[in-house]
């Protein structure tokens, strides 16, 4: 692949994983058109932060309107679907957006693909769509689990992008990302919740939940495994977990985010901040062996060096005051 001949898609570059994944291609060589969504500020979300942006062609957009999407896919080569609407608690309030943009907008991003003899598609999943795990850790052959109307959309957005290469032959794979963490992540993700509440200089943290387990991945590492996917031929046509194998407490988190920032924070339970009791996924572990084996990834960031970076960018006081920590956001 000629990288400086390959023009490359993100959708969702204007978003956390998205504007990482713009700079890792960015950085390895490819020519990179970032879609953000349109807004009538003609602002750019995290790609404005991002210190390559001169190098890349932005496009303002909604992967909903299918006339758009066709547009958007003239000279492309590989797509890296991440647009979605990601937020757990707003898909208990407003559901059918969730079904508009994670399962409309993919049926709209895979047909202008196909529209266009697109080389490979990437489109995003979560680990959300496994539930609470039924055994760990979780490969690919594990049941999915609807357990927020969140995962149900993201369940039939994977079986709409699945469609097209079993139908249509489109070069699909499916990555799906398990707990990514790092600067710029939302303000609604627990790990942010954490850091922010300390570093705002709050006496006790709000929080939710402390027990469910999960498997984090800091940013560049879940944005090097979707890299190594679209250079695999071997991963068109599957679906390919991107995690560390390593699994942790949400209270182990915290204490190791309290030792890092030497706080001695108390925690207060928040009611808003948990979820109902058969949406609340309580184990997440990847077992991540199907993408070494199609590629050789390895996470490089362990947890505590993981943080360090992400504790470190959230402490500039620059980025500190970017997120409203004494507001819950769904």
């Amino acid at each position: 692949m000629n990288k400086q001949q390959t023009q490359v898609l993100v959708t969702g570059a204007d978003g956390f994983i998205g504007s990482h994944l713009v700079e890792l291609l960015v950085a390895e060589g490819f020519q990179v058109k970032a879609l953000s969504q349109y807004n009538s500020f003609n602002h750019w979300g995290w790609l404005e932060d991002i210190e390559c942006l001169p190098q890349v062609e932005v496009v303002c957009g909604d992967i909903r309107d299918p006339h758009f999407c066709r547009q958007l896919m003239q000279d492309v080569d590989v797509v890296y679907h991440l647009a979605a609407l990601i937020a757990i608690p707003f898909s208990y309030v407003a559901p059918e957006s969730y079904v508009d943009t994670n399962i409309k907008g993919t049926l709209n991003i895979c047909q202008a693909a196909l529209d266009h003899g697109v080389k490979r598609v990437i489109h995003t999943s979560t680990s959300e769509v496994y539930g609470t795990a039924q055994y760990v850790p979780i490969n690919e052959e594990h049941p999915l689990q609807p357990q927020s109307p969140y995962s149900a959309s993201k369940i039939a957005a994977d079986a709409m992008a699945m469609s097209f290469f079993n139908a249509f032959d489109l070069p699909l794979t499916i990555a799906r990302p398990f707990n990514t963490y790092g600067p710029r992540q939302s303000a609604r993700a627990v790990i942010p919740t954490m850091i922010t509440q300390i570093a705002s200089g709050a006496k006790e943290i709000k929080l939710g939940d402390l027990s469910p387990t999960r498997d984090f991945n800091y940013v560049s590492d879940t944005c090097r495994g979707f890299l190594a996917l679209a250079n695999s031929p071997d991963a068109i046509g599957k679906t390919v977990n991107i995690g560390s194998n390593y699994e942790i407490s949400v209270a182990d988190t915290l204490n190791l985010i309290k030792e890092i920032m030497q706080s001695d924070i108390q925690i207060q339970c928040d009611e808003q901040r948990i979820r109902p009791e058969k949406s609340e996924v309580f184990r997440l572990w990847c077992d991540n062996s199907q993408i070494n084996a199609l590629t050789g990834f390895q996470p490089r960031m362990s947890i505590r060096q993981g943080l360090e970076e992400t504790i470190a960018w959230f402490t500039q006081a620059d980025n500190l005051q970017k997120y409203k920590a004494n507001i819950y956001n769904v």
